[in-house]
């Protein structure tokens, strides 16, 4: 034993050696170099690049170090588990390594932090036939491992509810799930051994209403013995790639308030088996709402592959930016294809199928297979828990600990009652037979999320426990893929207006939200006896709330669900939306008010209105054109963020004469500019007012207008362009030139940057900080993507396209619109299919250090083609880049995802990217 120790102690100082000397030699060889090239008050910019080099430098010598010990880590896993299969040693160190070395060895390893850009690095991202488990590897075992310590087996049964997709939220309800919850009061309560989870509390709430106080008491008595688990707790099970992290948190909020005042429960554990791809974000806001656990299930099958062979698929997901363990969640990666039942017993989806006995003979859904499930005899139990125990073995040797967890169910399962009895009394035969049969060295049950994950702690973390420790692992889990190459990068950009109404809602949610808050303290500050209507306020906020949850939906924001099922969406937001202009408007009329005792409530005639209207859920919203008089008239804008604001805002009025001043009087830098009906035709009825607004931090501003004959809003000038053939722009009271040399530079500028556009195309080519009067190349274009000419082509879901992009070239050369005024310049470009503008805003602060773009695209005559904007710039990133997480964090990422059977096409986040290099930043 003394023996064995030291070699223990000797060879874990070896590599603890190695790992440090090579640290040394790095720090040393970059000393080395510095002493070489000495800094003798040389150019700074070399001297950068000089430092560039070196980290350069070192980033591929950590990388080489960390291929090294990857590699003396798959040496001492392969070698460990022929020690485990019986492969005699011979009884000393130099004829093989001992079992308690290789623990010892696998222990110190794991307990170490990896990044899964590092994974990613590594993995090939091929996609070889692995047999029966067409994605990973064959998997074997030795009769006597589960001898000293039975294998737990945990059948979880489950039922998932899209709140929307193939229908809407309410055909679903009113088709499926009410007959599923219904059931499960039922099914649950003639077996105390029966477990089940839910997750969706928008269906969970919506059944609760409707059913009476018996039965609602049966359902707290269901979660009180432990039979019916809430699992997350969210409104919906979100989208975790396009869903911005305030939703995020507003639907885990109100699924959770809503758990917490009618069955005063708080989940524990997370469940999430059908988003496409997983965000850190969501991890920590499942961290920060109290759980302890999560599930997650769509990973890519190569990083599915990789876990199950490194038996990382256990894991506690950490932040990048947590120095400690803080933001640790213990994680379950399911290993298999999908959450059906095929896909979770074990690696043989043939097998598994036969263990789904919704499948039985004679039903309505078969197995793929042609081998159908049997119903459960005497006569057959024996053999049948063999072919079931020999796939949870198998499924049991992706993990490090004898704890193993096993799915039951599928989209919108149990919704019969005859289902319900022919999985759970069929699987309590092979339960009670595994169970009674101490030889077979198993212990199945139905069981819970929650009660698998306290048996895993118990066997690997809790203090002690003799199992391995389990590994801590930071990054996210995109782009999803499936099978071969599809890569699920489609749903990043499908309905994309689908996209801008939720959020549009989701700022007018916060907006209405704060500013009907303040109303009510403000009210009760001032004791005034009123009719303000708050409870029909809060009602509507807690409708807006609920409607933006459910657009969270991973069907929903994602925009995979049918067209009509969309609309549905749509409406919602619609109307949400309007309500929550009204619940803005109501508060803004009390708060503007100097003297309280005059408010009066009158929806018919309201004291205020929004500055533009949406007419339907599928339009685009309009201005309303305010008309103006000698009779001052006001404008109240509010500012809901926790700063005071300078901006610029603008309205659209019927005269170019107008001025600005605010309610003191004092007078306010404005710009009056067309309103275009065409791309050289300008409205004589609307003109757009634009001014600087100073509004405080969650306050209001009041700005009055009125008509001026003279010292009113500066008129804007416009130059129009076009390569070839004639323009005739008609327009009224604005200086209008049309240079006859067409190769005119085009520029703009403000007081921080200046922008250089093409003369042919008015896409920028290039801009000037003026700070340091640096130049940058950043040129705008627009591609096509087609799809490929394969059966599977790209949608809703995947992104599979024909080929690298092809640069769009209009068949008409486009009209090109230069605005110059004192409050903001702007290039505008006409293109056939996209309506491109480019804008400066002549302010101080952020507004006026960044360069809007806006684009207005209408491809509905297009089939099967994408259009993208490229930006080219001189920022030499490498194909390393950061990328928005939710706009709650950035994180490190790569072009790792490489699709070579589609020509290289680099399927990756289609989200907020930002480039950066020695010299420059780019967001």
């Amino acid at each position: 034993m003394i023996r064995l120790n030291r070699q223990v102690t000797v060879f874990g100082s070896a590599i603890f050696c190695v790992v440090v000397f090579s640290l040394y030699l790095m720090l040393d060889h970059l000393q080395l170099d510095n002493t070489k090239s000495p800094n003798n008050g040389g150019d700074r910019l070399q001297n950068l690049s000089i430092l560039q080099g070196k980290i350069d430098r070192l980033e591929r010598l950590l990388a080489e170090n960390n291929e090294i010990i990857t590699n003396i880590r798959d040496s001492v896993i392969n070698l460990k588990e022929s020690v485990k299969d019986g492969v005699p040693d011979g009884g000393n160190m130099s004829q093989g390594p001992y079992p308690e070395l290789l623990a010892s060895v696998w222990s110190v390893c794991f307990l170490c932090l990896f990044q899964l850009l590092d994974v990613y690095d590594l993995l090939t991202f091929d996609n070889p036939d692995g047999g029966v488990w067409k994605q990973g590897f064959d998997i074997t075992y030795q009769e006597n491992e589960w001898d000293s310590e039975p294998l737990q087996v945990f059948v979880v049964p489950h039922s998932h509810n899209d709140p929307g997709w193939l229908k809407t939220f309410d055909d679903y309800y009113r088709d499926q799930t009410q007959h599923i919850l219904n059931n499960m009061v039922v099914k649950l309560h003639e077996d105390s051994r029966r477990k089940m989870i839910w997750s969706e509390i928008s269906y969970f709430a919506k059944w609760w209403d409707s059913i009476d106080g018996q039965k609602r008491d049966a359902v707290k008595s269901l979660v009180e013995r432990g039979q019916l688990e809430i699992t997350t707790g969210g409104w919906v099970m979100p989208d975790e790639a396009n869903a911005h992290y305030f939703a995020l948190i507003d639907q885990l909020l109100e699924g959770h308030q809503w758990l917490e005042r009618n069955l005063g429960v708080k989940p524990q554990t997370g469940w999430a088996v059908d988003p496409f791809g997983h965000s850190p974000t969501n991890a920590y806001l499942l961290k920060q709402a109290g759980l302890a656990n999560m599930l997650i299930q769509r990973v890519h099958y190569s990083v599915k592959k990789h876990f199950s062979s490194q038996k990382t698929l256990e894991f506690f997901w950490r932040q990048n930016w947590d120095p400690a363990s803080s933001t640790d969640i213990l994680c379950h990666m399911m290993p298999f294809y999908s959450y059906d039942v095929p896909h979770t017993c074990g690696p043989d989806p043939k097998i598994c199928c036969q263990f789904d006995f919704k499948r039985l003979p004679g039903g309505r859904v078969s197995c793929p297979w042609r081998v159908p499930p049997q119903p459960i005899t005497d006569g057959n139990v024996q053999q049948r828990v063999q072919m079931l125990l020999d796939q949870y073995r198998k499924k049991s040797k992706l993990f490090r600990t004898k704890v193993v967890m096993v799915p039951l169910g599928d989209d919108f399962r149990y919704t019969d009652a005859l289902e319900w009895d022919q999985q759970f009394q069929n699987y309590q035969k092979l339960f009670d037979y595994m169970n009674s049969h101490p030889e077979l060295h198993v212990k199945a049950q139905f069981g819970t999320i929650t009660d698998y994950f306290n048996a895993l702690r118990k066997s690997a973390i809790d203090p002690g426990h003799t199992g391995p420790s389990l590994p801590v692992v930071s990054g996210d889990f995109f782009t999803y893929a499936d099978r071969d190459d599809h890569y699920w990068s489609g749903y990043f950009t499908s309905r994309p207006f689908y996209k801008h109404m939720d959020r549009v809602l989701e700022s007018h949610l916060r907006a209405a939200e704060i500013i009907y808050s303040l109303t009510l303290a403000n009210i009760r500050t001032s004791g005034k006896r009123n009719d303000f209507p708050a409870v029909e306020n809060y009602r509507l906020l807690t409708e807006a709330r609920r409607n933006l949850g459910l657009f969270q939906h991973h069907d929903a924001i994602a925009g995979t669900g049918k067209d009509f099922v969309v609309i549905d969406y749509g409406t919602r937001l619609f109307h949400s939306i309007l309500n929550l202009k009204q619940v803005i408007v109501n508060s803004a009329h009390w708060l503007v008010l100097k003297d309280k005792s005059a408010y009066s409530y009158n929806p018919s005639k309201a004291f205020l209105k929004m500055d533009d209207i949406q007419p339907a859920q599928d339009a685009l919203p309009r201005k309303t054109v305010l008309k103006i008089s000698s009779q001052p008239r006001s404008v109240v804008i509010y500012n809901p963020t926790e700063q005071d604001r300078t901006s610029v805002v603008t309205v659209y009025v019927n005269t170019p004469h107008v001025r600005v001043v605010t309610d003191h009087g004092r007078p306010v830098p404005a710009q009056i500019s067309a309103v275009w009906d065409e791309p050289t035709t300008a409205s004589t009825e609307a003109f757009q007012l634009s001014f600087i607004a100073q509004v405080p931090a969650l306050g209001l501003g009041v700005y009055q207008l009125g008509k001026a004959a003279r010292g009113g809003a500066e008129t804007a000038e416009y130059v129009f362009f076009r390569q070839s053939g004639e323009l005739s722009v008609n327009v009224k009271h604005f200086t209008v030139n049309i240079p006859q040399d067409a190769s005119t530079p085009l520029s703009i500028h403000n007081p921080h940057l200046q922008v250089w556009s093409s003369h042919t195309t008015g896409l920028m080519e290039r801009l000037k900080l003026k700070e340091d009067g640096s130049e940058h190349q950043v040129k705008v274009e627009f591609a096509w993507y087609g799809t490929t000419s394969n059966r599977d082509k790209s949608g809703a879901y995947l992104f599979l396209p024909d080929g690298v992009a092809k640069v769009y070239s209009p068949a008409r050369p486009p009209v090109i619109r230069v605005t110059k005024g004192s409050v903001f310049s702007e290039i505008t470009t006409t293109f056939d299919h996209v309506t491109h503008t480019l804008r400066l805003y002549h302010v101080q602060g952020v507004e006026g250090q960044a360069v809007e773009i806006c684009n207005s695209v209408d491809i509905r005559g297009e089939f099967n083609r994408e259009i993208t904007m490229r930006l080219t710039s001189d920022v030499d990133s490498k194909d390393r880049f950061f990328t928005d997480l939710n706009g709650f964090q950035v994180l490190l990422t790569s072009n790792v995802h490489r699709n070579w059977l589609n020509g290289g096409i680099l399927a990756v986040q289609i989200r907020r990217n930002y480039f950066m290099d020695v010299f420059h930043f780019l967001s």
